[in-house]
């Protein structure tokens, strides 16, 4: 089978997040839009990725899903974009799973009104919401990325997450997050991620 890079997503998606991978990593890679309900069910895409969702990349005979994994996968199988770092590496892994994990789950408990109440905060990941954005807010002040002065794959992933949730109010509109996300949203592989990613959304008539 050919490494041929193929990218399974919707524009609507967390697709968004592994399109400015992609961009960043700077490889050729094919676009496969996946309609809700449709083809994201098809037994050819359930063959992909069985939970019927997106995004998803192939990579020669490797699958891979998860936005996390996806972003460290492409990482690892480029090293020539740069996107490892080369010190700071357990902040790179630390805060990458802290917002795929912790961060994702406070915030979409919230968006379904669903509180943890304060007895049961110990058995919950990620205790509570509070606790998450304050533990958010001192990893992306403590430097200008992520993981150092140097930005990273492990930037994509933390970044998307503040960049949707100030879009959305699903987090608050702390200084700290917005001169975070000030900064990535200017590389260039970012507002071309969005450019085509703007273009394959459907328009109404």
């Amino acid at each position: 089978m050919s490494d041929e890079l193929v990218f399974y997503t919707n524009p609507q998606s967390r697709g968004r997040i592994v399109r400015w991978m992609l961009e960043e990593v700077g490889q050729p890679y094919r676009t496969e839009v996946l309609e809700y309900g449709g083809s994201m069910k098809s037994p050819e895409y359930l063959a992909i990725n069985p939970m019927g969702k997106v995004p998803s990349i192939r990579h020669g005979d490797q699958i891979v899903t998860e936005c996390a994994a996806i972003c460290l996968y492409l990482a690892d199988e480029f090293p020539q974009a740069g996107l490892v770092p080369k010190s700071g590496r357990g902040a790179y892994y630390r805060w990458l799973m802290f917002a795929a994990g912790p961060v994702e789950a406070a915030i979409i408990d919230r968006e379904l009104g669903l509180e943890v109440p304060a007895e049961r905060e110990p058995m919950v990941g990620y205790g509570n919401f509070a606790n998450v954005m304050d533990a958010l807010e001192s990893a992306v002040s403590a430097s200008p990325y992520i993981a150092g002065d140097a930005f990273s794959a492990a930037d994509v992933y933390v970044g998307s997450q503040i960049g949707w949730g100030l879009s959305f109010n699903t987090i608050e509109k702390r200084p700290a997050f917005e001169a975070y996300f000030a900064r990535l949203s200017e590389r260039p592989a970012y507002l071309r991620g969005n450019k085509l990613d703007d273009g394959l959304v459907p328009t109404e008539d």
